[in-house]
């Protein structure tokens, strides 16, 4: 088996995505966090966990900060050190990275890492604004642009260089709805047929309402360890073998290229080199399909295609189970839903479960090795890790 253990995962959970109307964010948390506990008996998480690292993009949702310790105490695991971790939509991945940085520098043997956000509540002129923020406000921003707007200009850069059609994007979202739809957690469980897709109401040309993820509420978290002492706590434990994170202007307008997220490509060569592995031996992947044509440049970035064939990779099924490599399982962002400070840490889930055989009607048969894509902004920040089975 490819790639020596960083870390382990000895368990994970997830809420219930959608609109959580009633509940906030710190109780959708608790329902993630109940889960975990209950899936790994053999932990006292008060006298166990010696770190939270809480992934959250923003305060205008709930008009809340102070992240770390409010979760904290909800989950009954103070007085443990708690710190919120800020990437835009990759704030959990991020959380991620310092559970590992925790666990490998020896302060720590066990954290816990997650990542929440509600947003439903709010007006979705409101949500935009709060989402823009992870733009460049002074040049973007400020002049009307919204992620529609700048992801609209990825699809149509790529359009234009490389031939994609409306259709291959569209195919996207049918694939995801038809995941989603096999996932009871998801936001949207119901599948869509390409008529639907290519005939909603246009959003930011050439993106329909089809192409765009959902304002969601939800919360996930996962318990990381030490590898050796993974097996005291679980028999199924699954291991990070590779994590890369990288950076890139905040700006769309400061870069040279838009037909490629520069973040998540440095990111992907990072945790491909750590784990000793290349592209063709992932089974399942969770990517940041925000927009469906995020999934097909994901699919180029990742290495599962060359540059300018992503179109062609969905169109041929590539990416369904039972493909090359089967991409967003879970539903993806488009799907599943996109509670922008939970989305990292919901991607691990998703592959933990299919690492452990856990996920039922959208199991991947014989899935070893998993990645996550986790993209901050329009790839401001990029986050990928790999995974395998313990």
């Amino acid at each position: 088996m490819s790639g020596k253990p960083l870390i382990s995962i000895i368990s994970a959970g997830m809420s219930k995505f959608g609109k959580r109307d009633g509940l906030f964010g710190r109780e959708l948390f608790v329902e993630a966090a109940t889960e975990a506990y209950e899936r790994c008996p053999n932990l006292d998480p008060k006298r166990d966990i010696k770190a939270l690292f809480v992934g959250m993009m923003g305060e205008s949702y709930e008009h809340q900060g102070h992240t770390g310790p409010t979760i904290a105490d909800w989950i009954g695991i103070t007085p443990v050190q708690a710190f919120r971790t800020e990437g835009a939509c990759g704030s959990s991945a991020t959380a991620i990275r310092c559970g590992i940085f925790a666990v490998l520098s020896g302060l720590a043997d066990i954290v816990m890492v997650g990542g929440v956000e509600k947003m439903t509540h709010r007006a979705t002129a409101d949500v935009t604004e709060y989402l823009a923020m992870a733009s460049d406000f002074f040049f973007e921003q400020w002049n009307g642009l919204t992620f529609p707007g700048l992801f609209a200009m990825v699809a149509t850069a790529h359009m234009h260089k490389y031939g994609t059609k409306e259709e291959q994007m569209a195919m996207v979202a049918v694939k995801n709805h038809h995941h989603g739809a096999l996932n009871p957690k998801a936001h949207m469980q119901k599948e869509i047929t390409m008529e639907q897709a290519l005939s909603s109401r246009v959003v930011a040309w050439p993106l329909k309402l089809y192409d765009c993820s959902l304002i969601t509420d939800g919360a996930s978290c996962l318990i990381l360890a030490k590898p050796e002492l993974a097996k005291k706590y679980t028999d199924t434990p699954v291991h990070i073998i590779g994590s890369g994170q990288a950076s890139d202007t905040i700006g769309l307008f400061e870069r040279d290229q838009f037909t490629s997220l520069n973040a998540g490509k440095a990111a992907a060569q990072e945790a491909y080199k750590m784990a000793g592995i290349d592209p063709s031996e992932v089974d399942v992947a969770e990517v940041h399909d925000c927009f469906t044509i995020a999934e097909i440049v994901a699919y180029e970035d990742l290495g599962f295609c060359k540059p300018g064939e992503g179109g062609r990779f969905i169109e041929e099924g590539q990416s369904q189970i039972g493909g090359k490599v089967a991409v967003c399982t879970s539903g993806g962002l488009k799907s599943k839903g996109h509670p922008v400070g939970a989305t990292g840490t919901a991607q691990a889930y998703e592959i933990y479960l299919q690492l452990t055989e856990q996920a039922e009607r959208r199991q991947v048969k014989g899935a070893e090795i998993g990645l996550t894509h986790n993209i901050g902004g329009l790839g401001g920040t990029g986050v990928v890790n790999i995974f395998r089975r313990g």
